[in-house]
C-alpha cells in the first residue's frame, strides 16, 4: 500500500524545517527524519539525502520485521547490516535507507513517538563534544526548556554509527525509562548529535529549536560563570507538573 500523501508531506515538511540553513542544525547529508506509517512500516530518510531538500525520492519505507530482530541479535558484519536494510526495502528499487534506520525503528515503537527527528546542531554539539555533556542532559536552567525537552535527556556514550549506536541507544532509553517511568523527549549522543521525540512533527521541531538555544544558553553562562546556575530538581519537577504548563504544551502539540 502507498504511504499517503499528508503522512508525506508532514514529514518532507518537518526535514525542511530541521534542515534550514540559518537554523545549522543540519548541512549536507547531516540527520534523518522518521515516521512510523502503519503497524509494519516506517518512512525514513534515505541514505545521502540531505533534509533541507529532501524530496520524495528521498524517502524509503521499510519493514519493521526486518530491522528490529538485528537489534536484538549477535554481532553483524557491515555488509550484513546493509544486507538487511536493502532487504527491508518494501519497494526493492527504493534509495537504501539511512544506516540510523536502526535506531528509528526502535524509538517509533515507544509509547507516544509518531515522529523522529535527527539532527547535528552547532549550539548542541558544542556542549556533547565537552566536559558539559552530562550536566547538559541532567540538568535544567529555564522553565520553557522542561516544558519542551522534559525534565531531564538521555545522554548517550559515543558509539559508531549503525548498529553499535542503535543498541547503545536503547539500552539508554530502556533505562532511563525504568528510573524515570516516562519516555524521554531528547536524546543527546556524545560527539554526534541529538534526537527529538514526538507524536507531531510540530512536537519533535519545537523540542529541537528549544534544545538549540538551551544548549546556546548554557554554553554562554559557563563560558561567562564557569558553571551555569540550573535549576533545583524540586522546581523542575514542579513545572513539569504544572497544569498550565500541560496547557502550553497541548497548545504546542508536543
Amino acid at each position: 500500500m502507498p504511504v499517503d500523501a499528508p503522512t508525506l508531506d508532514r514529514l518532507l515538511d518537518l526535514a525542511h524545517q530541521l534542515g534550514r540553513e540559518d537554523r545549522k542544525f543540519a548541512i549536507l547529508g547531516e540527520g534523518n527524519v522518521s515516521t512510523r506509517v502503519s503497524p509494519e512500516t516506517l518512512i525514513v530518510k534515505a541514505s545521502g539525502s540531505s533534509l533541507g531538500t529532501l524530496s520524495p525520492a528521498g524517502v524509503t519505507e521499510c519493514r519493521f520485521s526486518d530491522i528490529l530482530p538485528m537489534i536484538d541479535g549477535g554481532a553483524m558484519t557491515d555488509a550484513a547490516i546493509d544486507d538487511t536494510l536493502l532487504k527491508s526495502r518494501v519497494d526493492p528499487k527504493a534509495r537504501k535507507p539511512s544506516t540510523e534506520t536502526l535506531f528509528h525503528a526502535f524509538l517509533l515503537g515507544l509509547p507516544g513517538v509518531n515522529f523522529v527527528g535527527h539532527t547535528h546542531p552547532v549550539t548542541v554539539n558544542q556542549l556533547l563534544c565537552s566536559r558539559h555533556a552530562r550536566a547538559f542532559a541532567r540538568r535544567r536552567i529555564f522553565p520553557d526548556e522542561i516544558v519542551c525537552c522534559g525534565v531531564e535527556s538521555v545522554l548517550v556514550p559515543y558509539a559508531d554509527p549503525g548498529l553499535k549506536l542503535a543498541r547503545a541507544i536503547r539500552r539508554a532509553v530502556l533505562a532511563y525509562v525504568k528510573r524515570v517511568s516516562r519516555p524521554p523527549r531528547v536524546i543527546l549522543l556524545e560527539n554526534h548529535g541529538f534526537i527529538a521525540l514526538g507524536s507531531t512533527p510540530d512536537a519533535v521541531l519545537a523540542t529541537t529549536l528549544m534544545g538549540s538555544k538551551a544548549a546556546e544558553i548554557f554554553a554562554g553562562a559557563a563560558a561567562a560563570a564557569g558553571t551555569p546556575r540550573f535549576l533545583p530538581r524540586s522546581q523542575v519537577e514542579r513545572i513539569a507538573g504544572r497544569p498550565d504548563e500541560h496547557y502550553r504544551q497541548k497548545a504546542l502539540n508536543l
